[in-house]
């Protein structure tokens, strides 16, 4: 089974899907006059500052909590063990190549939160759904529900797995090793709190990952910066690996004899986009219920997850990996302290830590992985129950739950050796019909955001001076 989902993903995540991903980003880029790095300053302004302009105005949750509850779902294991995947499959270089996935990334991420907003619906139960398959329908048009219908398929079955039991899995495998804690135990604990959440609804995800999000988030960045601080002198040399094997095949002496630009590439692309999501869509299934006065500002928060996550969170991760020598079986380029090559990627992060902080870092990344892992959780039942609703409507939503509760509980009791390989392959079919959609309505996107700038905005701005 995991020879043949990675020849699937293979092709999947070959060439054209490369084109098509980062092409969409340079596309968009190019179409939104590089909005993504213009109007940064003033994504983060409404990010985190309350705007009187949205009182008021329909939605289910403010942007604030919207952009926190997305950010659950892309703050995660990705960022520890999907990075230390990437940088040991396809070196150094791979972070380079996360980097451009991530900023071209914020122009796809842009897209897909105002195409959210523009074309969301009010379900039954008062809140508003939204996301890739109403887009495609409501967009584009009813020809093209069968796209729709198949990214709210894989969008369903892709929460249970990479969202779901590949979180809890290595959340009991961290909970195993270093605090001697059964999965069986971490199961039965996992299932409480996840039903305790997830079946309090929208308001109450979004009220936890409102606080649990920027502590734990905060939490890693602030070791990681500890542990660069403790080697700010192999901080340069690091960016110089970056740079350096981004664009050439690396060397025997980092035991990487026989690696291509193209794995680096390969690695840093698939790896970037399960750590951010741009070009999925998932941003697109909770952004819709933010209330806002205009789609466009919601884009734009929804635009700084991906910098978060990628720009930050990735960086600090791969930088700690660089400047501790943890990176390659004989230690890289930096260091030259040897480590056992057998280690996985969540354990050899663990071990980056430890190496500088001792004790204390292997748990500060054990804690972290657990809190991630367990946000993760949380913001990928979002994900998944918007795509079952769309499928099956409200009425079915309880055995929604219990089969996402189900998959918790059996992640940490099973060994997942093909699960990982299924994620890649479960993100690659939810990018391909939602990025379809979103070149099919790319005017839509293009003349919104002139609205807002040439109209709303100049508004705003006349009244602020006045």
């Amino acid at each position: 089974m995991l020879n043949i989902l990675e020849n699937i993903n293979d092709v999947l995540w070959g060439t054209p899907s490369l084109v098509l991903l980062v092409g969409t980003g340079l596309f968009l880029t190019f179409i939104l006059k590089g909005l993504q790095f213009k109007k940064l300053p003033y994504a983060f302004k409404l990010a985190f500052s309350k705007d009187k302009e949205d009182d008021g105005t329909e939605g289910d949750v403010s942007n604030f909590k919207a952009l926190m509850t997305s950010l659950a779902g892309m703050v995660g294991n990705g960022n520890i063990a999907g990075v230390a995947t990437a940088v040991t499959l396809g070196g150094p270089g791979a972070i380079f190549w996360m980097w451009i996935v991530g900023l071209v990334g914020m122009a796809t991420k842009y897209a897909e939160a105002l195409l959210a907003m523009k074309y969301r619906v009010k379900n039954a139960n008062g809140e508003y759904s939204s996301g890739p398959m109403y887009y495609i329908e409501r967009g584009i048009g009813k020809k093209w529900k069968p796209l729709a219908i198949a990214f709210a398929f894989f969008g369903a079955f892709a929460a249970l797995g990479i969202g779901n039991s590949v979180q809890s899995n290595t959340i009991a495998d961290v909970m195993q090793n270093s605090f001697s804690v059964s999965g069986l135990t971490t199961g039965i604990i996992l299932v409480v709190l996840t039903s305790l959440i997830i079946f309090g609804g929208l308001q109450r995800i979004s009220s936890v990952a409102g606080v649990f999000v920027p502590v734990m988030a905060v939490f890693y960045i602030t070791a990681a910066l500890i542990i660069l601080g403790l080697n700010y002198d192999k901080i340069i040399p690091a960016f110089n690996l970056i740079f350096t094997y981004a664009f050439q095949p690396i060397s025997a002496v980092g035991g990487f004899s026989g690696i291509i630009i193209s794995e680096a590439i390969r690695n840093g692309v698939s790896k970037g986009i399960f750590s951010n999501e741009a070009g999925l869509g998932t941003v697109a299934l909770i952004a819709g219920n933010a209330r806002t006065s205009h789609p466009v500002k919601q884009a734009l928060v929804a635009m700084t997850g991906t910098f978060i996550v990628t720009i930050i969170v990735c960086t600090m991760t791969g930088l700690v990996l660089l400047v501790t020598g943890f990176w390659d079986s004989t230690g890289g380029l930096l260091s030259g302290v040897t480590h056992d090559a057998s280690l996985d990627a969540g354990a050899l992060t663990s071990a980056a830590f430890g190496s500088s902080l001792g004790d204390i870092g292997e748990y500060m990344v054990s804690i972290s992985v657990v809190f991630f892992g367990f946000s993760t959780i949380l913001g990928w039942y979002v994900y998944g129950s918007k795509c079952f609703e769309y499928l099956f409507g409200l009425n079915y939503m309880g055995i929604y739950r219990i089969i996402y509760v189900g998959a918790t509980f059996i992640g940490t009791i099973a060994k997942l050796t093909t699960v990982w390989a299924f994620a890649d392959m479960a993100n690659a079919l939810m990018m391909i019909p939602n990025l379809i959609g979103i070149l099919l309505l790319y005017k839509v996107v293009a003349n919104e955001t002139k609205s807002y700038f040439g109209r709303f905005y100049m508004d705003t701005e006349t009244k602020k001076v006045g």
